[in-house]
């Protein structure tokens, strides 16, 4: 993801669990991307500036062509935090608005949490079904009032608030505006994504006058491995840049480095700052596509760099192998030993140290031969060896051997052994008595029912109950003679008092 040939990328890292922000609003001012809020914008929030900037929510790069901001703003899941949800949004809308004043063509993408109108939220469209919801209160929530005035066809809520110009392109809305169920994000706990129960949230974002560098955007909901699928939007080749047609290389990088659309740089000269190209555990790093793509080194190469061994004799004896040197320990005290065992009487000689000095030669003549290898720790021993291993007599004179058990003894043993068996129908008893029970069956399709545990506050909180395994629908309703969620429910608790 960091050393991909043709491509750069970025990432908000933040030093801290909160999150943190590296601040670039120090340059010069010909340095600056701009488009900063002013004294009289910041005191309309709540939160000071560097507190609305601590969680690393939004990555602001300038290319020549546009302005790039990357965005995750807070979701709604904690009261605590709407304050906070909606100084960052009002921030986001002033620092837009701000960029697109100087003359600057801006795109904004990521996860908004915010849905703009009740297409893109099936919770709204089944809540407005049930009476529950108004389609006006529905976009009169603050956030989706800020929204729907910052994005082209936003609908407006309530009439009390002041209205400002719309500046900013819903561009998988713009290519498909009357397309239902067009979702980014489910709620993996009620497993919503099969039935595309789902909401509206992620987005591609651009100014007025970039509405012609797009020939299509889109979603990707069959791309799998998180609660969100992407969104992407694809740029012409070329486009209409300062009154002349420029490809789009040459307009997104700095100037020398893209001509006619061919690259006239390596990557490296020109990474930005903020470049994953730069961060100290890659830099000067090889991709894995360099690493198998190197050729290794011959071994007579090596050979060659290996330093000169030395010519003393003794060095030469001592650089032996260790097996070498083995053997010749062996071969030297032959001799000796053998005069020695000449001279001394044969009823006085032990047969075990003749056993084990016949092993140890039989060793070494093994290990002269080199290391084994492993396929010879797992071959299996011959039958010949096993049978003469078996047919070995070993005397009860043998101070190394124990006498065994007489033969009484013996079949007292096996007969106390077999009055030990188990009983089989005893032995099913504890089984049935030790095995989990099996879940019950959903009523609508039959099938096992899978067990969750409430997390819900009240008096139920933390108890456990069994439902149906299928995924929720796309009406979000337990549905009784559909392929979805039955309304099976049952308390574990219910369940196990039926034993």
């Amino acid at each position: 993801m960091v050393l991909v040939p043709g491509w750069d990328c970025f990432f908000s890292l933040p030093k801290q669990k909160k999150g943190s922000t590296t601040p670039y609003r120090e340059l010069s001012k010909d340095d600056q991307i701009g488009g900063y809020p002013n004294f009289e914008q910041l005191e309309l929030l709540s939160f000071d500036p560097k507190t609305i900037d601590s969680e690393g929510r939004c990555v602001i790069l300038e290319f020549p062509a546009f302005v790039l901001l990357g965005v995750y703003c807070p979701a709604n899941r904690d009261e605590n935090r709407d304050a906070f949800r909606s100084d960052f949004l009002n921030a986001l809308d002033m620092r837009v608005r701000n960029l697109i004043a100087i003359g600057k063509r801006v795109i904004v993408m990521g996860d908004l949490n915010v849905s703009s109108d009740i297409l893109d939220s099936a919770h709204a469209i089944e809540a407005i079904r049930k009476c529950k919801l108004t389609e006006l209160e529905f976009l009169s929530s603050p956030p989706r009032l800020l929204f729907n005035q910052l994005v082209k066809g936003g609908k407006p809520g309530t009439h009390e608030i002041e209205q400002k110009p719309q500046v900013l392109l819903d561009l998988c809305r713009n290519f498909h505006p009357n397309r239902q169920g067009m979702y980014t994000c489910w709620e993996q706990r009620i497993n919503a994504r099969p039935g595309n129960y789902g909401a509206r949230i992620d987005y591609v974002l651009c100014s007025m006058d970039m509405e012609d560098w797009f020939v299509w955007s889109d979603i990707q909901e069959g791309l799998m491995g998180s609660d969100h699928c992407p969104v992407y939007a694809l740029i012409k080749d070329t486009v209409r840049y300062r009154d002349a047609d420029r490809s789009i290389w040459d307009i997104v990088n700095p100037p020398g480095v893209f001509h006619a659309g061919l690259r006239k740089q390596p990557a490296i000269l020109t990474s930005l700052p903020l470049s994953g190209r730069l961060i100290p555990e890659f830099h000067r790093r090889r991709s894995l596509k360099e690493m198998f793509q190197a050729k290794s080194t011959p071994a007579s190469e090596l050979m060659g760099r290996a330093p000169d061994l030395p010519h003393n004799p003794r060095s030469l004896q001592q650089l032996k192998s260790p097996d070498s040197a083995w053997n010749d320990g062996v071969k030297g005290a032959s001799t000796a030993d053998y005069q020695t065992a000449k001279r001394t009487p044969a009823n006085k000689i032990s047969p075990r140290p003749v056993k084990r000095s016949r092993k140890l030669v039989d060793t070494s003549s093994n290990l002269s031969k080199g290391q084994q290898t492993l396929a010879h720790f797992m071959e299996q021993i011959p039958p010949t060896q096993i049978s003469k291993a078996a047919n070995y007599d070993v005397t009860l004179n043998d101070p190394g051997c124990v006498p065994l058990a007489n033969k009484s003894s013996f079949k007292e043993r096996r007969t106390i052994s077999t009055e030990n068996t188990p009983d089989p129908a005893a032995k099913e008893s504890w089984a049935k008595l030790f095995t989990r029970k099996a879940p019950p069956r959903c009523e609508g399709h039959n099938e096992p029912c899978i067990v969750l545990v409430t997390k819900k506050a009240g008096p139920n909180c933390g108890r456990s109950f069994w439902i149906c395994p299928r995924p929720l629908g796309p009406s979000g309703d337990k549905e009784i003679g559909t392929p979805w969620r039955c309304p099976t429910f049952i308390w574990c608790s219910d369940w196990k008092s039926q034993e």
